[in-house]
Formats: C-alpha cells, structure tokens, sequence
C-alpha cells in the first residue's frame, strides 16, 4: 500500500550560465519543504524554448535531504515539464537507486500544485 507525504514548499531559483550557445539557461534551485516532507531540495535545472510564447521545456533533477514521515534520509527526484500554448505538463518521479538511510527503497512520484504562489506537493511513495 503506497504512503502519502502533503505539504508545500518554497523555492529559490539562482540563474547559471547558459549551455549549448544560449539555446539552454541552466537554473541551480533550492526548495524548503514544510508539512509530511521537513528539509531541503537542492538541484539544478535545465531549460530551452520560449516561455514568453507558451512553449517552452525543462529537465531537472534534485536531492531532498530530511525527515519523510518520520523516516530521516535522502532520495532524488527526476523532473520533466512541458509547456505547450501555455499549458503545462509536469512529471516527476524519484530516483530509482537514489534513496539513502532510513528511506533506502524509496520508489514512487511526487504531484505538484500552484495555488495563488503556493507550491503544494504530495508524494505517493513505497519503501
């Protein structure tokens, strides 16, 4: 039976050099997670396209390092959006391998929701 971990998070975006001739911007992040999910993400991002047209792209990856319902550890998260007329799809999904300490195992996907500037996260999960 999947566990479930809700909350919200903030985030700080750093803007990095950009790749591949300014085709790509390079983005590092940071996320405080508050609620099931207590810690830090930190993590990079990598995007093309034109999001002033509603069409645009990301690849991103973190680690997420604290407490999951009472579980201390670390796990990753793979991240993929597309914005498409400015409609977004976003899938993120945890590391297969990544899970460290008391959340070695870690398998599952995490949704993510914007609520008037409020990041809300739930992560369905199994260990």
């Amino acid at each position: 039976m999947p566990n479930t971990a809700k909350g919200t998070f903030d985030v700080e975006l750093t803007p990095g050099q950009t790749e591949l001739d300014g085709a790509v911007s390079r983005f590092d992040f940071t996320k405080t997670f508050h609620g099931d999910i207590t810690g830090r993400g930190r993590g990079v991002m990598l995007a093309g396209g034109d999001r002033t047209a509603g069409a645009a792209g990301y690849v991103a990856i973190e680690v997420i390092a604290g407490v999951v319902n009472d579980r201390r550890g670390s796990f990753a998260l793979q991240q993929l959006g597309t914005m498409r007329s400015g409609a977004q799809t976003l899938h993120y999904e945890v590391v297969p391998g990544s899970g460290k300490d008391e959340l070695a195992g870690i398998s599952g996907t995490f949704q993510l929701t914007i609520d008037d500037g409020t990041h809300h996260y739930e992560l369905a999960y199994e260990l």
